[in-house]
């Protein structure tokens, strides 16, 4: 059997990116909103793409949108997919890579007039970005149908104040059924989940590699609301020893959980510790008060069940050590999170394979953010993830992904579809 050339879908991968960028653009960079106009572009263009491959196309309940090349044994599936909702001016390659990826080997099927052994679906995932919604992994979840159904009332867009529920049904989707767990994808029926993605820090490009296989995504515990409460003192006026100095409590914790961090680090554990969002109140602050309030988000995020467990400890540890040293009060508020995910072993064996069989180096590494693989790993679905080298980082205008390591990603695809039959439709059985 002749292998799968994969130049065919590199015309159309380019044309598909070239047309997202010019019609999802908001300077500097694009913005697509979950269950707004820009996502809604960038599925009309995937399925515009498809359709011209003879995919088929459908919708389940919450809006996620699968694109179907017919195979040999239509009771399987593989889906190789990503969302298309981007941070607000962020980056055209986050998300998008993935969709535009599998669209690309589908076109390569096409061409070659290779009917696959299973279905190859290309999953169009909604509302990845929790800048929109404060949850993880809407698309993915609602499509499996585990999705909380608290979610889709309690979850609101950072833009209108309006419910997950709200924006589905003006989009046109049912979120009643969403809300009785009616999945999108039947999880017996698919083989595997495939999400290639663009690196979003820079080891590839540092360690001179194209393309990196994702060993497993973090987990993460966070709260979004936390609050230092102090007492708002004169500046000059009030002694040290009198003061409750939300700032300075604050920092404190700021400074004690970063050094937790170094030593973990220093331990070989996997770990990052962030505190995104840190501030007092612009309405009562002033150069000449002792801090009364300040408001902070953090992010903690893991391969290691057993180290987030430990940092949560210990956050709350120095959190009580703080408040009685400094005499203020801390409220976490809201706690959200994530499982860490691990990715299939003998599915990232299978890519690492059809890599090699191309010449093509890869890297086996960890993803320190959040992805809808994680989703379908942890419902039992084998997943792999392909990172594709990239400049500048990501949820930004800069990103920087090169064409060339794109389509090593779709060649590696396309190898895959070339492996044996056992070698990869088997891995459920």
């Amino acid at each position: 059997m002749t292998a799968i050339d994969p130049a065919p879908g590199a015309a159309l991968a380019r044309r598909l990116f070239a047309d997202l960028a010019e019609r999802t653009a908001d300077p500097p960079g694009v913005t697509r909103k979950a269950y707004g106009e820009g996502e809604r572009i960038a599925f009309d263009l995937a399925a515009e793409a498809a359709a011209g491959q003879g995919a088929e196309r459908r919708f389940d309940a919450a809006g996620n949108q699968y694109l179907t090349i017919p195979g040999v044994d239509r009771e399987r599936a593989l889906v190789i997919g990503s969302h298309l909702d981007s941070v607000p001016h962020g980056g055209n390659y986050d998300g998008a890579a993935g969709v535009i990826a599998g669209l690309a080997l589908q076109a390569c099927l096409a061409q070659a007039g290779r009917t696959p052994p299973v279905d190859v679906t290309v999953a169009c995932l909604r509302a990845e970005e929790s800048c929109w919604f404060p949850h993880s992994y809407i698309g993915s979840k609602t499509a499996l149908g585990v999705l909380d159904p608290a979610v889709l009332d309690d979850a609101r867009r950072s833009d209108t104040g309006r419910s997950l529920a709200w924006h589905m049904a003006e989009a046109g989707f049912d979120p009643d059924a969403v809300r009785t767990g009616t999945p999108g994808l039947e999880a017996d029926r698919v083989v595997a989940y495939l999400e290639p993605h663009i690196e979003q820090a820079p080891a590839l490009v540092s360690a001179g590699t194209p393309i990196g296989l994702v060993t497993g995504i973090r987990g993460s515990f966070r709260y979004r609301e936390m609050v230092c409460h102090g007492e708002y003192a004169h500046s000059g006026a009030m002694p040290r020893n009198l003061r409750h100095d939300a700032a300075v409590a604050s920092a404190e914790l700021i400074v004690a959980l970063d050094d937790l961090w170094a030593r973990l680090d220093k331990e070989g554990r996997d770990l990052s510790i962030t505190f995104g969002q840190v501030g007092t109140d612009p309405a009562v602050h002033s150069f000449s008060k002792v801090a009364g309030e300040v408001r902070l988000c953090l992010d903690v995020r893991s391969i290691e069940p057993e180290t987030l467990d430990h940092v949560e400890t210990e956050l709350a540890r120095m959190v009580a050590e703080i408040e009685q040293a400094r005499g203020v009060r801390f409220t976490l508020g809201p706690r959200s999170g994530s499982t860490p995910a691990p990715m299939a072993e003998p599915l990232r064996a299978l890519l690492g394979e059809a890599a090699t069989r191309q010449g093509i180096e890869t890297l086996a590494m960890p993803s320190g953010a959040g992805h809808d693989a994680a989703t379908f790993a942890l419902a039992g679905i084998p997943a792999g993830m392909l990172f594709i080298r990239n400049t500048h980082g990501s949820h930004n205008p800069d990103e920087a992904m090169d064409m060339a390591d794109f389509d090593r990603a779709v060649a590696i695809l396309a190898a895959v579809m070339d492996a044996p039959g056992e070698a990869w439709a088997g891995l459920r059985g």
